[in-house]
């Protein structure tokens, strides 16, 4: 099944633009950080922040080692910073908004800044500790970074969540001007607290965390040595609008109204993964309950042709014709009423039967994504009062929120696809001329954002690039995740540690090694992770195109038997 990249991507390039694009001008090396201590130490910090522009610091204290964890690891002593930025009364003239932070800086510095980029509709201030993958293995505040926390211009206790959306400017702080506002305070903050600035600064996130990334990549290149997306939902409304497009076919063949999972049971999701390890499993070489080579398995797997037909009554070992008909369609990604493709096909994996796919096909429409068409991403917004979330998702025109979140209105001057997403996704040389970075990450199960959109997205770079964009951006996907973590996967990794020997020492990672989350994991314990797998089952993830390969030799839980080829 081929996947359907985003139109604005297809368009031919044109000569001169190929010409710049295929510069085989390498990607630069940045130099390394160089560390440093928190000056007078966080008793005297709180009188040198003083003056910080358009700055309200709240608080500063002293934060004792071991207090705080990330993951399974203890953080070292370091101050916690509490403020917001540019206060104000909202358009309805009393909501307050701000840019709500908190930032942690380790009495011990590694010379790193790094931009903590949160998910969801934000809103939060979470802690700033910079830990990402499915059980954090390390943290960037745990390595000695200085990490930035916002809830990205609002607070959804105030908001009541995404009716934030109704301020203009609440809607492009989350956008993008967040991010654009808080990284240049930060930095002068860090030099204050340090006597100089960053050495080098990242980003990262997961999520609409990795949207954050991607638009900071396109908007803010100068910011940023090192850019790490996961999972990033930089299509963010328009995959909102498909989520939507897929509750309603699955209400078309579901038995209970009040519940889409029973158009699609997790019995028969599982009997879909039982074919499609059957079709796919033994591509890379290894039947071993994973599907390495996703790309080759759309080829290959065809669920009218290998998932059986109900000839009686369902039992969650078949399909019938009419769940068929429904379901294929979101696999082959969104459309139009006449047709026209609006977002990504799926691939159908192996974490297909996981609760978090269930939950973001089922659950989220209704209670997420509903109300973030209705009131983040649709101009003009809807009226709240009397809004019924569940209505506007299983009965709503699909043509007309997609026409909604391109559109403007009034004040609404900037369309959801204007301030959501990268203005110029895959124009991407002034990253790689200064020698900035770009490493992604997608979950293939991921049932939200798609990876196949990811994946085009890369694709497309690539071709601008002529044929170079490893030289500075690679996507590494991660078979049977679910969104950002979960899923019968190996989802417990460290990017970051790649990112910075990348950036800062020329070293370009050619696979990193995850691990599962069994019984008796360090971390978090996934229970996703299938029964008869070592508890520790370990698997390179592999940059694009290439897959990881079983040697032929060695123990299948090992990701030492594994090659990326």
């Amino acid at each position: 099944m081929p996947f359907l990249p985003s139109a604005r991507w297809l368009a031919p390039l044109s000569l001169a633009a190929l010409a710049s694009a295929c510069s085989t001008t390498p990607s630069p090396t940045l130099a390394p950080a160089k560390p440093a201590a928190l000056a007078g130490g966080c008793d005297s910090l709180a009188a040198r922040l003083t003056g910080l522009p358009d700055t309200r610091i709240t608080g500063v204290e002293t934060v004792a080692a071991g207090t705080l964890k990330a993951g399974a690891q203890p953080v070292a002593a370091h101050c916690l910073v509490k403020g917001s930025m540019r206060e104000r009364i909202g358009a309805d003239g009393k909501t307050p908004y701000a840019l709500g932070f908190e930032m942690r800086l380790p009495l011990a510095w590694n010379g790193r800044f790094l931009y903590q980029a949160n998910g969801g509709i934000d809103g939060s201030v979470v802690p700033a500790v910079g830990a990402f993958g499915g059980g954090p293995v390390t943290s960037a505040l745990h390595q000695g970074f200085a990490v930035i926390s916002s809830d990205a211009g609002h607070d959804n206790r105030l908001t009541r969540g995404p009716l934030f959306g109704l301020d203009p400017q609440a809607r492009l702080d989350y956008g993008y001007q967040a991010v654009g506002t808080l990284t240049p305070m930060a930095k002068d903050l860090v030099q204050r607290a340090y006597g100089k600035a960053p050495d080098r600064s990242y980003i990262a996130g997961c999520s609409n965390g990795g949207r954050h990334v991607m638009v900071a990549a396109s908007r803010h290149p100068d910011m940023f040595d090192g850019f790490l997306a996961g999972a990033p939902g930089y299509n963010l409304p328009k995959a909102a609008v498909a989520n939507i497009f897929g509750a309603q076919q699955y209400r078309k063949v579901a038995t209970d109204p009040k519940d889409l999972g029973t158009a699609f049971t997790q019995a028969e999701r599982q009997t879909v993964v039982r074919a499609v390890l059957e079709r796919c499993d033994a591509l890379d070489g290894a039947r071993d309950g994973m599907v390495q080579d996703s790309t080759a398995c759309q080829a290959r797997f065809d669920l009218a042709r290998d998932v059986p037909s109900c000839t009686g009554p369902r039992n969650g070992q078949c399909l019938t014709e009419a769940q068929k008909t429904a379901i294929a369609p979101i696999f082959r990604g969104a459309t139009t009423r006449d047709g026209r493709p609006f977002y990504a096909s799926f691939p159908y994996d192996t974490g297909l039967a996981s609760p978090g796919v269930a939950n973001w096909e089922f659950r989220a429409p209704i209670e997420r994504d509903a109300g973030a068409v209705a009131f983040i991403f649709g101009a003009p917004p809807q009226n709240p009062a009397g809004f019924n979330g569940e209505a506007f998702a299983l009965e709503g025109d699909i043509d007309a929120m997609l026409a909604s979140v391109h559109a403007t209105q009034g004040a609404y001057s900037e369309s959801a696809m204007a301030f959501m997403t990268p203005p110029r996704p895959t124009e991407l040389d002034a990253v790689q001329r200064r020698g900035g970075k770009l490493l992604l990450y997608h979950g293939v199960s991921d049932a939200i954002f798609s990876v196949h959109d990811t994946q085009a997205w890369y694709d497309t770079l690539d071709q601008r690039q002529g044929g170079q964009a490893a030289r500075f951006a690679r996507l590494f996907r991660v078979p049977g995740m679910d969104h950002c973590r979960a899923g019968p996967s190996t989802d417990q990794f460290d990017a970051l540690t790649p990112l910075v020997r990348w950036v800062e020492e020329g070293i370009a990672p050619e696979r990193i090694e995850a691990s599962a989350r069994g019984a008796g994991s360090a971390g978090e314990v996934n229970p996703d992770v299938p029964a008869d797998w070592a508890a520790n089952r370990s698997r390179p993830l592999c940059p694009s195109p290439k897959v990881a390969t079983y040697r032929g030799t060695g123990s299948m839980e090992n990701a030492a038997s594994f090659v990326c080829r």
